[in-house]
């Protein structure tokens, strides 16, 4: 019982003296505040992002269909000479029903929507669940008096079944009818976006200017027999800019593609830098330890992996093998793990003079015990530093490998939302929240523990702990 407890003392005691030393550098406390950042929005992921299910259904373009597509992030109205629609959901949508004949019942709903902002919402859609048979017809009120027939549809099933209606595109006949009480001659597409929230004029096409005021859309929902029932409606305004870092062409969130991300840029990179140290560590100390032919054999070995190009390697494996996140970490450990091999191999062939080492042999310990109780404890100080030091070069490896595609779709990485967006054309076509926030993430993690390993390199490496 004492023993453990003067062990403990002694562990915690060197805990101590190695913090104090820590906070002395500076840039090792900037590293430990930028970890911290990332394990809050890893572990409040759910809370901090509008899409909490962005991690399994990335690619289910279903989930993302109510946004805009590849439209800016919201705070870019603080910068712009314009002010544009900010994306809203409008739910718990109150109802009042009066009887028309029979089992024939009308649900009405007026929404009111405030709008004082130059560039109009993308489209206004209007969603829920039915069952049965209704017909539904929507009438837009304008601030100006004007009102716009949008939609005139009739629905049908025998099973509980989600309909989702772009008013914009049910709109599109009605509106240029509307429009051309004030234009004679109508462009060959005509915007209705811009002629439902512009003032009615001879320039509604040439020179629109926004009518700013009180929207009232008017719903009206005939459900033509008893059984029939509606529920869970509400009216999305997707607007021309839409959460922290806009959309892109396929109508994801940016932020919730990122914060995401973040998880698996720290499993990947922690994971293979653990593996590939910890084998590095072992592979060194053993080479030293035995020296003679095995040290020679060893080390040409170590030769052969370090002078292998590893991304090509890593280019073509991923190409051969079914893209898999294991697989992709299993390859880069297979070639990462030269890295701390010379430098372990120098400190063991140190250690291995201690006194404590050749008492050990003298007491006829085996070579495992020696290596693995008296030696490899003593480089974990090294193999730390050198696990935060690997850690943003596999976090950048894999990036690569899934900007060219050869990553793993399964999940959402850093590297897959560059890879989407090169395809996608966001540099040629100015989509900059689509490409910079990623390569910034990128970086801050690889800034993170590069800060933390070189402050852990100051403070343990060359020093060794002896006994």
């Amino acid at each position: 019982m004492n023993k453990t407890k003067n062990r403990t003392n002694r562990v915690a005691k060197q805990l101590k003296d190695f913090w104090d030393e820590f906070k002395q550098v500076k840039f090792g406390i900037a590293g430990i505040i930028l970890l911290l950042l990332f394990v809050f929005l890893v572990v409040f992921e759910q809370f901090l992002i509008p899409f909490p299910e962005a991690s399994t259904r990335w690619r289910d373009i279903t989930y993302w269909e109510d946004n805009p597509r590849s439209v800016p992030p919201v705070w870019i109205n603080w910068f712009s000479q314009k002010d544009y629609t900010p994306t809203e959901y409008i739910e718990n949508l109150e109802y009042t029903e009066q009887n028309i004949s029979g089992p024939i019942t009308m649900q009405s709903s007026v929404i009111e929507y405030e709008y004082g902002y130059d560039v109009p919402p993308v489209d206004l859609i209007y969603r829920g669940t039915f069952k049965g048979n209704f017909s539904m017809n929507i009438v837009l009120e304008r601030p100006d008096g004007n009102k716009i027939n949008l939609v005139n549809k009739s629905f049908s099933s025998n099973t509980e079944k989600d309909f989702r209606i772009s008013i914009i595109n049910e709109a599109n006949n009605n509106v240029q009818s509307f429009a051309r009480r004030y234009v004679q001659n109508l462009p060959p597409r005509v915007d209705v976006n811009t002629v439902l929230f512009s003032q009615a004029n001879g320039e509604l096409f040439s020179n629109p200017t926004p009518l700013n005021g009180t929207y009232k859309l008017n719903i009206n929902l005939i459900k033509m027999t008893e059984d029939t029932t509606i529920q869970d409606t509400r009216l999305v305004v997707s607007g021309s800019v839409s959460g922290l870092l806009g959309t892109d062409n396929s109508k994801r969130d940016v932020w919730s593609g990122l914060v995401a991300g973040i998880k698996w840029a720290l499993f990947i990179g922690l994971m293979t830098s653990a593996i590939s140290v910890s084998v590095g560590v072992v592979y060194g100390v053993v080479s030293a330890y035995y020296g003679g032919i095995v040290d020679s054999i060893m080390q040409r070995i170590w030769e052969i992996f370090i002078n292998i190009p590893l991304l090509p390697v890593l280019i073509v494996l991923s190409a051969i093998f079914k893209p898999s996140i294991w697989s992709l970490i299993l390859m880069m450990s297979l070639f990462f793990w030269v890295g701390p091999v010379k430098t372990v191999r120098s400190m063991a062939l140190q250690i291995k003079e201690e006194t404590y080492v050749e008492a050990a042999k003298a007491l006829g310990a085996s070579h495992r015990r020696i290596i693995f109780r008296h030696m490899v404890p003593i480089l974990i100080p090294y193999a730390f530093a050198s696990m935060a030091l690997n850690v943003p070069s596999a976090i950048l490896y894999e990036a690569t490998v899934s900007l060219l595609g050869l990553g793993d779709a399964t999940i959402v990485t850093w590297g897959q939302i560059l890879h989407d967006a090169m395809n996608g054309g966001a540099v040629t076509n100015g989509l900059w929240w689509w490409v910079v926030p990623p390569g910034i993430a990128i970086a801050l993690v690889g800034m993170t523990f590069a800060f933390l390993g070189f402050a852990m390199d100051t403070i343990l490496n060359p020093k060794l702990r002896t006994r």
